[in-house]
């Protein structure tokens, strides 16, 4: 937890982007690093967490991240929660939480808030389009045998 930390206090200060920064673990050695790097990279998904997760499945070779650790400077937002889950991390640890981040000027709290509303009723304006065509494509990828599920 404290290379995280580090890593978003020295990014920080060097111009590198928000205050976060995130560290993976395997087996006690560290495997991606991460720091916020959004404005840094004109990039809205640059989290620190993204960062460290895509630097570990680089470094390791592989996407799923079994029996590896997250530590996090600060809770995780929504994306990287989810991206954490997609990695299939095995166990999580965060230092301040959102409301600290809130307070800070980082406020995830209406994203939550929105993904449990129907889809009708969110500010972010959503149109299904083209089911049918695109339902042919799962189906063929469901009979695949030569597919490597996720």
């Amino acid at each position: 937890m404290r290379e995280a930390i580090h890593c978003a206090l020295e990014k920080m200060r060097a111009g590198q982007g928000g205050p976060f920064g995130a560290v993976v673990v395997k087996d006690g050695e560290i495997v991606g690093r991460g720091w916020n790097q959004v404005t840094a990279t004109n990039d809205p998904t640059a989290h620190a967490e993204v960062v460290a997760i895509r630097e570990a499945c680089e470094r390791l070779g592989t996407f799923r991240l079994d029996g590896c650790e997250l530590y996090a400077s600060c809770e995780p937002c929504p994306m990287c929660l989810s991206a954490i889950y997609w990695a299939r991390i095995t166990r999580l640890f965060f230092a301040a939480t959102r409301r600290d981040a809130a307070r800070a000027g980082f406020d995830d709290d209406w994203i939550y808030q929105e993904i449990t509303l129907p889809t009708a009723q969110r500010k972010l304006h959503s149109t299904q389009l083209l089911r049918e065509q695109s339902l042919t494509v799962l189906v063929e990828w469901r009979s695949r045998t030569d597919k490597t599920s996720y």
